[in-house]
């Protein structure tokens, strides 16, 4: 499918938050600038940070818009003023500590020009501290994606991250945004608010982020990321997530998979009174998960579609721009 014009194009912001985060926090801005895309904007929100991150903000000008919190607030609330402060069709998600790849905002345009979704999954490249330690990758040449009538529909295991998720802007504000205050396991908490808002995509290839590993990831602090997902159960079982009884069972399926997961850290970690009470209260997402799956492997998945990565290199893109102001 041809490239939509400039005008017609999906306009996106990416939306970059911050807390502490001076050693990572340039590589961030830098891969968000260095998109493509032209259609996009650079929404960047420091949640008070006390080392130079805000110094180092500032020294980008008007490339970025830039908001300080001056006390901390937590991640789902700076997401939330920097989604307020954006103008873009649809919001993508970065943490200050992570990347996007080149290719990134080319894959969302396309996908975004031809299904129009409202929420775009994408997969994310692990790496070590330095960005030196990022796998090398050729820049793709397709993009293979399943398309669901319904996010709670999917039937392909994801990783949840903050900086794995686009939003149509419509869609954010049905939800009324990041749960604030929730922390962590937000990332998981906002795709069960988006299960019943309309279409969805998952990029199966190739990845669009870079999630980077180090020392204060809050995915190595287990009886938070329990606690997390703790309350996430309750908030299922209180109702709070759309769908209601027609869609529970989807809902439970897709929570099974981090129920599993935190639950086997939770024993790793010898935290075994946490790893039972969890269990006891997540137990049938886990056993919903298992039907899935035997259901999925019966069956087989749903289709994939491969679409042409079309874009043009910033050289040539410069090079055109300075011609057509010449």
């Amino acid at each position: 499918m041809p490239r939509a014009s400039l005008q017609d194009a999906p306009r996106f912001s990416i939306i970059i938050t911050c807390h502490n985060q001076s050693a990572y926090i340039r590589d961030a801005v830098n891969s968000a600038l260095d998109q493509n895309y032209e259609a996009k904007e650079i929404v960047v929100v420091d949640d008070a940070s006390s080392d130079a991150s805000p110094q180092i903000l500032k020294e980008y000008g008007d490339k970025i818009r830039f908001a300080g919190f001056q006390t901390n607030q937590g991640c789902t609330t700076a997401r939330n003023l920097g989604a307020a402060m954006a103008t873009g069709e649809y919001f993508v998600f970065l943490d200050g500590d992570d990347v996007m790849l080149p290719w990134a905002l080319d894959v969302y345009g396309q996908i975004a020009d031809l299904k129009r979704p409202k929420i775009i999954l994408s997969g994310m490249a692990w790496f070590e501290a330095s960005l030196q330690h990022l796998r090398p990758m050729k820049t793709p040449q397709q993009v293979e994606f399943a398309e669901y009538e319904l996010l709670m529909k999917r039937d392909r295991q994801y990783q949840a991250g903050g900086s794995a998720i686009v939003i149509e802007r419509e869609a954010f504000g049905q939800v009324k945004g990041w749960t604030e205050q929730f922390f962590p396991l937000e990332d998981i908490d906002m795709l069960m608010k988006l299960g019943n808002s309309g279409p969805a995509v998952q990029i199966l290839s190739p990845c669009t982020k870079g999630y980077r590993i180090h020392s204060s990831n809050v995915r190595h602090r287990v009886p938070a990321m329990v606690e997390g997902l703790r309350n996430v159960i309750e908030r299922e079982k209180s109702g709070v997530y759309p769908g209601g009884p027609n869609l529970r069972k989807e809902r439970y399926a897709v929570l099974g998979a981090p129920v599993f997961y935190w639950i086997k850290s939770a024993y790793a970690a010898g935290l075994y009174g946490t790893a039972l009470r969890v269990l006891a209260r997540g137990w049938p997402m886990f056993l919903a998960a298992c039907i899935r799956k035997i259901s999925t492997a019966v069956r087989g998945r749903g289709k994939t579609e491969v679409l042409t990565l079309e874009f043009k290199p910033k050289e040539t893109r410069e090079r055109q721009a300075q011609n057509a102001q010449a």
